[in-house]
């Protein structure tokens, strides 16, 4: 908490007035294009390993970066906070993209290798229960649901399938107006890799995958999909 106090001194300090005319004009309005959903541990720090800048991102984030699915008329079947999220991202503010970011060393990915059910704490207990499908999804591939890494780059797939329970964002993929990424952060080398359907597996985002990442964005000839 003191590192806390004295960062917002030294923001305005040294450097608010940078950011003064940023801040002014985000004040009248934001219109991020990405919707960002990551896990809320503390070394998962989205705007810092994107290099973004205020505005540029609609983020939300809870332990384990899981998607509660929803019904086939868009209402949650439990937190309504991240399906309302959702809603406000796409409908509102007219993102292009969803990203669902997971990463490495996961705490809420140990306490499903671990059982859900020996988690103390009643409702991260319940809250979990969102991410045993990727256990499953494990299994079907017949590997192992012991280790850490493997299931929550598996969850993040998971979380995309959720995602797709929601009939607005479900809808306007189908209409090419909305794209889905899952990506996954290594926190022992601050590296992000992206999932490629094809090659079956997430790959290092280096210059020749943002390349590749960045011309399937500009295939419709706009570096934003329509909205």
């Amino acid at each position: 908490m003191k590192k806390l106090v004295r960062g917002i001194v030294e923001f305005r300090k040294n450097i608010q007035p940078e950011y003064r005319t940023k801040f002014a004009a985000l004040a009248l309005g934001q219109s991020p294009d990405t919707l960002f959903i990551a896990c809320s541990d503390s070394r998962v720090v989205p705007n810092l390993f994107a290099s973004t800048d205020p505005g540029d991102l609609f983020v939300v984030r809870n332990v384990g970066n899981l998607i509660p699915c929803c019904d086939e008329s868009g209402v949650s079947k439990a937190d309504e906070s991240e399906a309302a999220a959702i809603e406000f991202a796409v409908l509102n503010l007219g993102v292009s993209d969803i990203v669902v970011c997971g990463h490495s060393e996961c705490g809420a990915m140990r306490a499903l290798v671990d059982g859900r059910e020996k988690v103390p704490f009643p409702n991260l207990r319940e809250w979990l229960r969102h991410g045993e499908p990727s256990k499953k999804r494990l299994k079907q591939k017949n590997l192992s649901v012991n280790h850490v890494n493997p299931l929550s780059q598996a969850n993040v797939l998971e979380q995309i399938e959720h995602l797709k329970t929601y009939p607005l964002v479900r809808e306007r993929v189908a209409a090419r107006r909305l794209r889905l990424h899952a990506w996954w952060f290594e926190l022992s080398t601050a590296n992000v890799y992206a999932y490629e359907d094809d090659q079956k597996q997430f790959v290092l985002i280096d210059e020749a995958e943002a390349a590749r990442i960045l011309g399937a964005l500009g295939s419709s000839g706009s570096d934003e999909a329509p909205k």
